[in-house]
């Protein structure tokens, strides 16, 4: 972190829970098809849709313990 507060590095917070790297391959049917890399479990998940890679990044930071449908990485 620099003098003026700002942050030099994202991946200088201390408490980051998720880190994604996004690649996309493809746009068909007007989303995005591509892989999703979860940097701090260091793991990979294609996904098919702009929604489907919301949810993946939502339960890679959602409490396990909440229960519901779950997507594996």
């Amino acid at each position: 972190m620099s003098d003026n507060g700002t942050i030099d590095n994202p991946r200088d917070i201390g408490s980051t829970k998720g880190t994604f790297e996004i690649s996309v391959k493809f746009m068909q049917n007007s989303t995005w098809q591509g892989q999703i890399h979860w940097v701090e479990k260091n793991q990979k998940q294609n996904f098919r849709s702009a929604l489907e890679m919301l949810k993946l990044m939502d339960e890679a930071l959602t409490d396990k313990k909440e229960g519901g449908k779950t997507i594996n990485w």
